[in-house]
């Protein structure tokens, strides 16, 4: 899931929104085969990146400028081969197409469709797994096309993940000897991703448990005298993937993380055991698994309350992006020849003829694959694009595109309209996260475009091929990958926080309260409660104190992934401060890259080796073999 991405080297102010954008070039190569096959190639494997990502902690990381940077050394390499140089119109295509490829994850992969498999049993087959992804991204598609003219250049949204990426792009091609130093940054990042993956399967190195234990209350229903730290998944691990993440998302998610941490795994852990709440089926190693049914409702619930009472603090820009949507919707066509603003923009016609294509195949995709009721699939596509307008919006001023949000209000709503229906339930809301996701990334991408000249109907094209590159690609690995997520997930290997979130609101309104856990609904409230004060809080108080209140997502999300995922967080960010008071100059200039690369080396190199036990565990079923 996108939602706390950041984006690297971004030098921009608020002023940005104000700059002059120049009027589309239509005569520069932008829209060729080799710009768009690139991103198409790069969408597929960073779209692997995010699926392993998103499975470990559930976020997703935006793509843009790793997608530029590779694309601009690939071709630079190429010209000593007398190839064309890819010009800036062109890699802005490409990494269009890469981002909208990488951010398939969001479309369901890493929520939705895992919790409907561990909910249902019911898998889908790659043909169909993909079909769906692109089907629901490309209503996020159609919807941002419509919204780009308002939000970009009548309202002048910021979008600064889109003014970071346009910066950088502009600085690639005015010093080209900086953008390969950046994509040399980029490849030592990954090299040392990869290589600390293969030096940790194959050395054996496991993690360091934190010594020391908790005692058992007097009378303990767990039977043990007391709780080992290791047990409780307080360790060090070798891996550097969560301490590159923590280095990205910064000190203060987290230090919050280690908060979030502590307060489960390290003290209401031990009360849930000693009151017997849980119990302990293997009391060695670690017990992760066993204590996560309990910790995610006051997790989950303090994640979904913060996130939209966020959300209702937009309602300013909520009503803004109906007014504009109500704007632009009455607006007369007019000719690109008389306004040379409108160079380059999807003709209206032809946009609104995309409008209905994308609710039939959306509401028909629906009933088809899982026999959604047609009325009830017209009707989420039709709230998707209400609640994409408004995460549009959000992310338009924040940077920040609230999925979890937008979900979370569809899963609410057809909780209520079906509230048996497991299958409505989530892939209802999958439709409106997925899309609302998919807008914001081509709106910011379209914010790149406008700020260096490209044609936005070129763009809308290259998220199309991007969109199938990521849903091929992401989709096979995914199926290969987490072959049984019954019990591959909500693991120390796979803990999947943002398929926890899904899944217990589909049971929640499934099997009702009275079904969860003893005293998880009390934790439950609990946990809302403190998630609606801490965002009441970071949005009343000074911004300069804000940064000091600790992020009630990342608190809620510690409750639901390994303490040890925390911990390495945590000293990423650390390590990020570090390093921007002892070198301020090379950190803005490399740490992200430096990071992103780590992220993407290790998450293939992750990928592959649990595609290969996968494969290598099937042929030793079928030839009567022991598999992996």
């Amino acid at each position: 899931m996108s939602e706390p991405s950041k984006t690297p080297d971004s030098d921009s102010s608020d002023d940005e929104a104000e700059v002059e954008f120049p009027i589309p070039d239509l005569t520069a190569p932008q829209l060729t085969v080799r710009a768009v096959l690139t991103g198409m190639v790069l969408g597929g494997a960073l779209s692997i990146c995010n699926v392993y990502t998103g499975l470990k902690i559930g976020w997703g990381f935006n793509m843009s400028i790793p997608a530029m940077l590779i694309g601009f050394g690939l071709f630079k390499s190429l010209e000593k081969a007398g190839a064309r140089p890819l010009g800036m119109l062109e890699n802005n295509i490409n990494q269009t197409a890469a981002s909208a490829g990488a951010n398939i994850s969001s479309a369901g992969l890493v929520a939705p469709i895992p919790a409907l498999a561990m909910l249902t049993g019911e898998e889908l087959a790659w043909p169909v797994l993909a079909l769906w992804t692109f089907a629901v991204s490309l209503i996020g598609i159609v919807v941002a096309v419509g919204l780009r003219r308002q939000m970009l250049i009548v309202d002048r949204l910021p979008f600064p993940n889109g003014i970071a990426a346009g910066e950088t792009i502009k600085q690639m091609y005015a010093k080209g000897t900086e953008a390969m130093s950046r994509l040399r940054m980029l490849l030592v990042g990954g090299a040392l991703g990869a290589g600390a993956k293969l030096a940790i399967k194959f050395g054996e190195i496991g993690k360091l448990g934190f010594a020391g234990s908790i005692a058992a209350a007097p009378g303990s229903a767990s039977g043990l005298a007391g709780y080992s730290l290791k047990n409780l998944t307080f360790a060090l691990d070798p891996s550097p993937l969560m301490v590159a993440v923590g280095a990205i998302i910064g000190p203060r998610a987290g230090l919050s993380m280690v908060i979030g941490a502590i307060a489960s795994w390290g003290m209401l852990g031990p009360v849930v055991l000693d009151n017997g709440w849980m119990v302990l089926e293997d009391p060695d190693g670690s017990w992760f698994r066993q204590l996560v049914p309990w910790m995610l409702w006051p997790g989950v619930a303090m994640m979904v309350s913060s996130s939209l009472t966020s959300f209702a603090f937009s309602w300013r820009s909520v009503l803004a992006a109906l007014r504009g949507a109500k704007s632009a919707a009455g607006e007369e066509g007019t000719d690109e020849d008389s306004d040379p603003s409108r160079a380059g923009d999807v003709p209206r016609k032809l946009f609104v003829a995309a409008l209905l294509v994308t609710l039939v195949f959306g509401t028909v995709s629906q009933f088809v694959i899982f026999g959604i009721p047609i009325w009830v699939g017209a009707m989420a596509v039709l709230l998707t694009f209400l609640l994409a307008i408004v995460a549009g919006r959000v992310a338009g001023e924040t940077g920040i595109t609230p999925v979890g949000a937008m979900g979370k209000v569809t899963q609410l709503t057809f909780g209520l309209i079906a509230p048996g229906s497991v299958t409505t339930n989530l892939m209802a809301a999958n439709v409106t996260g997925g899309a609302a996701s998919q807008t914001a990334d081509l709106l910011h991408d379209m914010k790149t475009g406008a700020l260096i000249g490209a044609a936005p109907r070129l763009q809308a094209i290259a998220q199309m091929f991007g969109v199938m590159g990521g849903a091929t690609v992401g989709c096979a690995v995914y199926l290969v990958m987490i072959p049984d997520p019954s019990t591959q997930l909500l693991t120390d290997e796979w803990a999947a926080p943002a398929v926890a979130q899904w899944k217990a609101v589909a049971e929640l309104f499934r099997d009702g309260i009275e079904h969860m856990p003893t005293m998880a609904g009390t934790a439950m409230a609990i946990g809302a409660a403190v998630g609606v004060v801490l965002a009441i809080v970071e949005k009343v108080v000074p911004k300069h104190v804000a940064k000091w209140i600790p992020s009630p997502s990342a608190i809620g999300l510690a409750f639901c992934i390994p303490a040890n995922y925390a911990v390495s967080m945590c000293l990423g960010g650390l390590i990020a401060v570090g390093l921007g008071k002892a070198t301020s100059k090379w950190t803005k200039r490399f740490l992200i890259v430096l990071a992103a690369g780590i992220v993407a080396g290790e998450s293939l190199t992750g990928a592959g080796l649990a595609i290969y036990e996968t494969v290598s565990g099937l042929a030793g079923v079928s030839t009567g073999g022991g598999g992996h």
